[in-house]
């Protein structure tokens, strides 16, 4: 396998606990695209992303190098999904009106990605990657999940993850425009919240590692904290979207 593939093993658990990206994000991509017919979501995991894109666009082209994410991706008529490498599309050439990648930049070779890019964008078509890092439901739950970020499994997070914590200050080949600000949101009771945190990468390095589950470390604390599991709280995610235009000087 020529990519660094942390996630098939858990795609299942990916595609059930990944939180969805606002629609409100894709409807303003749609209005400073050059036109609706084609988007690419590269990197696209489970298709979150895509199915998002495929309400603003005729058609989306969704690629991940990973078979098993493909695999367990949602379905939609107006998504074509294929297994493909981000430097390596196979895409047509300055034929994509909006370039998407969503909480997967920091995985690619980024100067191959972008030579792809500049390859497949049409001359004022639009490249836009976002980010998330920590969840947001309450103070003292969120303390238990940073511990559980930083101290359990901080030591398995993949180098790369880093670059999250540092999307801002990524390359980025296109002048960048301002975005308006948004953020993803869902109602998780407490076993969702879990299931989350079992598909981070990291999870599965110290499970393999150790050959135990970390979440076990926290698992009592956060029973304490919620009170009732099956109660649903509400959790964010605060985005960073970069957004740039190939043919804007």
């Amino acid at each position: 396998m020529s990519f660094k593939d942390y996630f098939s093993k858990q795609a299942a658990d990916y595609a059930k606990f990944r939180p969805h990206y606002p629609q409100e994000m894709f409807e303003y991509l749609g209005r400073i695209a050059p036109s609706r017919q084609l988007a690419w979501d590269c990197g696209t995991g489970n298709g979150q992303a895509a199915v998002g894109l495929a309400a603003v666009f005729d058609h989306v082209i969704a690629t991940d190098a990973s078979e098993k994410q493909i695999a367990n991706a949602q379905s939609h008529d107006r998504v074509e999904y294929r297994v493909a490498p981000a430097e390596n599309s196979g895409l047509e050439s300055d034929a994509i009106d909006l370039l998407m990648v969503a909480q997967a930049l920091h995985w690619f070779v980024l100067d191959r990605f972008y030579a792809e890019a500049r390859r497949v964008l049409k001359p004022d078509g639009v490249l836009a990657a976002t980010a998330y890092n920590l969840l947001q439901i309450s103070p003292g739950i969120d303390q238990v999940v940073n511990r559980y970020y930083y101290d359990i499994v901080g030591p398995f997070w993949p180098a790369e993850r880093a670059l999250v914590e540092s999307f801002t200050e990524l390359p980025f080949p296109f002048p960048e425009k301002n975005p308006p600000s948004f953020q993803m949101s869902a109602n998780w009771n407490m076993d969702q919240l879990l299931g989350y945190l079992r598909s981070w990468s990291a999870t599965q390095g110290f499970m393999a590692a150790r050959g135990e589950d970390p979440l076990e470390q926290i698992r009592g604390e956060l029973r304490g904290i919620w009170e009732n599991p099956r109660q649903r709280r509400r959790v964010t995610w605060p985005l960073i979207l970069r957004v740039g235009v190939k043919g804007e000087a």
